[in-house]
């Protein structure tokens, strides 16, 4: 009987490893090795790890975690869980079978990108989803935010930051009406006809408007739809926030108990490495803290 099972090998399911294995309980951490960051180049914002390749803070990451022999990382992928009798049996696509006490969904999000032609010729290299990852290498450029909801404008302010250069596409959605004019006194324009993105190499080069003009435009944010990577916290019977996070408390307990949740699964903060990795932190500790809490239960 495992301790826990953990699903998941990004920041978040290696840091909430990295505390069971200093616990002393036996973990399994399952990664079928698909992350969400895949295509990004370097990874910010972490002191001692800015501008990191996600691989190499991978493999980093992974040495620290096998320095504890409780804990295993197996590249599998999870097909099943099931909760009976207050245990968990986890089942792989090679049809072994496991039996833990606690579950921790690392699984993460997907991102959905808009169907606007040339947008995955972009993604990762020169357009992103995240600012406060990618601003600084983009400040002072002539940006583009794209967006096709109401994130648009919050986005399109945000990204002022970084550059005075800002222009938000909304790809032929009416989603700013008042809004148009609050940006416009910081200089931020909005172009409300459908699009197609222009590039080489990777590199954006200009927003094409329906109509055939093109506007020059150097780098910038995309604001994707999040799915969940994963069905299990459904299947499981977990609530789902209205953004599509699954609510969990400080210690990424979930409303099932034994099931746990950290990372961008939550969907409860900006999607930063140093964020999931914290996260990872936390909800191992309330694993290993409800571990504690029940074997006192036990002997009362």
């Amino acid at each position: 009987m495992l301790d826990c099972v953990i699903i998941g090998g990004g920041p978040a399911g290696l840091n909430a490893a990295l505390v069971m294995g200093r616990a002393g309980r036996k973990t399994i951490l399952f990664d079928e090795d698909k992350p969400r960051n895949r295509v990004t180049q370097e990874s910010h914002g972490f002191i001692t790890q800015d501008g990191v390749k996600p691989s190499e803070f991978k493999k980093r990451a992974r040495t620290d975690v096998q320095k504890y022999p409780s804990v295993s990382i197996k590249e599998e992928r999870v097909e099943i869980i099931e909760k009976a009798s207050g245990v968990f049996r986890i089942q792989t696509k090679g049809g072994t079978d496991y039996m833990a006490k606690k579950v921790l969904l690392a699984t993460g999000l997907r991102d959905v990108l808009p169907e606007i032609p040339g947008i995955q010729n972009v993604y990762g290299t020169s357009v992103f989803s995240c600012p406060f990852c990618d601003g600084w290498e983009m400040r002072g450029k002539a940006l583009a935010v794209i967006a096709e909801n109401e994130r648009a404008f919050h986005m399109g302010k945000l990204l002022s930051n970084w550059s005075g250069d800002v222009m938000v596409f909304t790809n032929g959605y009416q989603v700013l009406d008042e809004e148009k004019d609050i940006l416009a006194r910081q200089h931020v324009t909005v172009v409300k006809e459908k699009i197609e993105v222009k590039s080489k190499g990777g590199q954006l080069t200009s927003i094409r408007l329906q109509n055939g003009q093109e506007i020059k435009r150097e780098a910038g944010i995309v604001v994707t739809d999040l799915v969940q990577s994963a069905p299990f916290a459904e299947q499981l019977g977990c609530e789902i926030t209205p953004n599509g996070g699954i609510k969990v408390d400080s210690f990424g307990r979930t409303t099932v108990e034994g099931v746990y949740a950290c990372g961008d699964t939550s969907l409860s903060t900006p999607y930063q490495l140093v964020i999931a990795a914290a996260e990872g932190n936390k909800a191992a500790a309330g694993v290993i803290m409800d571990l504690v809490e029940a074997a006192f239960l036990l002997e009362a």
